[in-house]
């Protein structure tokens, strides 16, 4: 059976957060095709990674079967993030706009998992081509022609970092214009958002579907 590895991030619970509901969809629909099939669930938020430190990233560059014990109890946590990537047939990541980026506890787990010569650098890697749905969520408009434009640096900075750092077979689900009906100054938004969020959990939804029938048994 497939294995899904998702990866929740927003600092709100539940339906408070937009990526965690969208994520949500996917995921229930997923496991409506896969009911026995493994998730592993990490809540980034919850549970946040250490920082990457010198030891643990210095040890990514030495063959583990040439590391000093200190290299080897700094590398244990990347091995095992690296390995349940490397598990996974779907990858699915929420990642909500915190400050026009990405959390810093994505950022923390991106910095565990790319490693040289293993998950990087190569045409080929231990991840090449596993299908990635990156659920973007953003309180305002930041799409093509906005006046904030050129301030998203969650799309654009995920493409390369999962795209050509990992080679993953990234996709975005992007809800957005999510603060209207709690911000008065975006009032004017509310239909927008509603229809973002609805396509967003749809978009969700159909990918989820098949994704699942890809790797139906």
């Amino acid at each position: 059976m497939p294995t899904l590895l998702h990866i929740d991030t927003s600092v709100f619970p539940g339906e408070a957060s937009a990526s965690r509901a969208v994520t949500a969809t996917f995921r229930k629909e997923w496991e409506a095709q896969h009911p026995n099939g493994t998730v592993i669930y990490r809540d980034l938020a919850a549970e946040p990674l250490p920082h990457l430190d010198g030891l643990a990233a210095q040890a990514g560059f030495v063959p583990t079967e040439n590391h000093t014990p200190e290299q080897q109890a700094a590398f244990a946590l990347r091995d095992t993030l690296a390995g349940e990537l490397e598990q996974a047939d779907v990858v699915l990541i929420g990642a909500p706009m915190y400050n026009f980026t990405i959390p810093s506890t994505l950022k923390a787990w991106l910095d565990h998992v790319i490693i040289m010569g293993r998950t990087s650098g190569a045409e080929q890697t231990t991840t090449s081509g596993t299908p990635t749905i990156v659920v973007a969520s953003r309180g305002g408009g930041y799409g093509p022609g906005t006046p904030r434009e050129s301030f998203e640096f969650v799309t654009t900075y995920l493409e390369k970092a999962l795209k050509d750092g990992l080679n993953l077979d990234v996709e975005f689900v992007v809800p957005e214009l999510t603060l209207a009906r709690s911000n008065p100054a975006m009032a004017d938004l509310v239909e927008l958002s509603d229809a973002s969020k609805a396509k967003a959990h749809e978009d969700a939804a159909t990918k989820a579907k098949a994704l699942a029938s890809r790797f139906a048994a």
